[in-house]
């Protein structure tokens, strides 16, 4: 009986083995005879892969503001290359041998005939060596790239970003594999926030190679051959014009401009100071050069429009006075006593002047601390945060840009946090009533925020991407971006916006920026600094129907109305009159003081 037993199970065994055999002879010879032609069609044929071109921008008036030309990169197939001529090479194009050897390691294991790029923008003198010494350097070749140019009087370096070689980091992190070593990538400004609709799609070239990997001819007659599609162009709302012209007002400054469309959320121009060179990064990028951007001082590569965050200064009074509206706590009629200082738990803030009895208008054009020290106690932290907040304060705007700060809108839970449940008390509502203490915000949240008041509370998402258009067929896609209606009525901000009116057309602390022709609005301020104080200027024209919203930081600038003031009314004039007048030097500091 166990005889039996061991025979059966020993068939049983036996069988299994034999339906293993056979199920894989099967799958060699028939299900799988595709998938090792596949593989053998990847040992005997040079995948040439064929970047497209990179998509253009161009300005709100049709100015191509960023382009391409063409750029030869230096190419070796691994599989043909003689380790021979590996010096030489490495001589030719400037690199250490080390260096070179150290590219090539790192394709190991990847398709042996797929060229590597090993060195962006060669000569004509390098080129001509190569194309003369081909049959003899077997495996090095050089393909046509697109390298980005800027044929611009500004540099808009912080709107338009950069393109860079993908780092090993990145390509571990992509999804999917459509890049490879040595691609391109968006970094930075636009160039990264629309890098997918940028780069195209990349073509590949079929080449048949002998058992030597010599080539011997197109691999199908060119039939499998897939072309590169080139990528789409990106329709920006900037006024190339206009940019210019706010770059050369801010040059040797330190700070950040944005003026922006309030009916539509577009950027007209954006500034931020020091800026750099776009040319550093549209050829192979100098270590040394991006170092030194890196380490210096000033920070050129900080983009101050939206990532600087400072305390808004007396900016921030036309967002009290809608809270107050808001929240029940003021009337379009109410009137607060404004006497030369305002004392609270001991301490004593003084003001600019002693007003009286005033309304929220006057408030507005004389700058009057002391009616904003009493309402910011009046209304509360829950109220304060609740009608910031419907204005973006606290959030990013949404621009599409990389690398938006959110701003600080501080809460109970942040006080608590920072100063313990016990630690703080309401005197801090008092700072925070003028825009001081530790309420943070950006330019581009100023800028929407006035943008918003000038639109009696239609608040638009900034924006500098209009339209995607099709490089192959030349069609059009509008971008589509979030609008919405800040729930207060259309009294409030016209309150609010006639106070604005008087700050420069009355007797406020901007009237020094009044113009005959175009009917500016808008607030200064002086944001309060462990050194020099921050300049702002925040406001839009023409008062009757806005078309430019705008806001002005200069960094240790001093008073709002000397430096931010005059820099945005002339930008302001400047757009609506087609970019044809001057203002700036008519306009200098009139020593009024906010």
């Amino acid at each position: 009986m166990d005889t039996t037993i061991k025979k059966i199970i020993l068939y049983i065994f036996v069988g299994c083995i034999f339906v293993i055999l056979v199920t894989r002879l099967v799958y060699l010879q028939v299900i799988s005879v595709d998938e090792l032609s596949k593989d053998s069609n990847k040992n005997a044929i040079k995948n040439i892969t064929e970047t497209p071109a990179r998509g253009l921008m161009f300005d709100r008036n049709g100015k191509v503001v960023v382009d391409n030309r063409p750029s030869y990169t230096l190419t070796i197939t691994p599989y043909q290359f003689d380790k021979a001529n590996l010096n030489e090479i490495a001589a030719l194009v400037n690199l250490p041998p080390e260096k070179l050897k150290e590219e090539l390691e790192k394709v190991k294991g990847t398709n042996r005939f797929n060229p590597v790029k090993i060195k962006r923008d060669l000569d004509f003198k390098q080129i001509s060596f190569l194309s003369e010494n081909k049959e003899r350097l077997k495996g090095v070749d050089y393909q046509v790239e697109a390298q980005r140019v800027y044929p611009n009087k500004f540099r808009a370096s912080h709107i338009f970003g950069y393109t860079k070689e993908i780092s090993e980091k990145q390509l571990d992190k992509q999804v999917g594999d459509y890049y490879t070593q040595g691609d391109l990538i968006g970094s930075n400004g636009l160039e990264q926030t629309y890098e997918e609709i940028l780069r195209g799609v990349k073509g590949n070239k079929f080449v048949s190679v002998d058992v030597k990997g010599k080539e011997v001819g197109a691999f199908n007659d060119g039939k499998s051959d897939i072309p590169p599609v080139n990528g789409s162009d990106l329709i920006l709302s900037i006024d190339a014009d206009l940019q210019e012209y706010a770059e050369k007002l801010m040059a040797n400054k330190h700070g950040g401009i944005i003026a922006m469309d309030p009916r539509t959320g577009e950027i007209l121009c954006m500034v931020s100071k020091p800026d750099f060179d776009l040319a550093v990064f549209s050829g192979p990028t100098d270590p040394k050069e991006f170092a030194k951007l890196i380490l210096d001082k000033e920070k050129p590569l900080f983009n101050r429009a939206i990532q600087a965050k400072y305390p808004p200064g007396s900016t921030w009074k036309m967002m009290m006075s809608l809270a107050g509206l808001g929240s029940g706590e003021l009337t379009t009629k109410s009137t607060i006593v404004c006497e030369g200082s305002f004392t609270y738990g001991g301490r004593t803030w003084e003001d600019h002047g002693s007003y009286g009895a005033i309304p929220i208008t006057t408030a507005l054009e004389k700058s009057a601390n002391v009616f904003f020290y009493k309402l910011g106690l009046k209304l509360g932290l829950a109220n304060y945060d609740k009608f910031s907040g419907m204005f973006n304060f606290g959030k990013r705007t949404g621009i599409d840009l990389p690398n938006e700060t959110s701003g600080l809108l501080p809460t109970q839970e942040y006080y608590d946090k920072i100063f313990g449940p016990r630690g703080w008390n309401q005197s801090v509502l008092i700072n925070l009533g003028i825009g001081q203490g530790e309420l943070l915000v950006s330019p581009v949240q100023l800028c929407a925020y006035s943008a918003a008041i000038a639109m009696n509370g239609l608040y638009n998402q900034p924006h500098f991407v209009s339209k995607i258009k099709n490089s192959q067929t030349g069609q059009e896609e509008n971008f589509k971006y979030d609008s919405r209606q800040i729930d207060m009525p259309k009294s409030y901000f016209e309150v609010v916006q006639k106070g604005m009116y008087l700050v420069v057309n009355g007797s406020g602390t901007a009237k020094n920026i009044k113009n005959a022709d175009y009917s500016i609005v808008g607030k200064t301020g002086t944001a309060q600094n462990s050194g020099n104080n921050h300049s702002w200027f925040v406001g839009y024209a023409p008062y009757e129907d806005p078309k430019i919203a705008i806001c002005v930081l200069g960094e240790n600038a001093g008073w709002g109305n000397a430096f931010a003031a005059p820099i945005a009314g002339a930008i302001m004039v400047r757009y609506l009159s087609g970019n044809s007048v001057d203002v700036f030097n008519e306009n200098a500091g009139s020593g009024i003081t906010d």
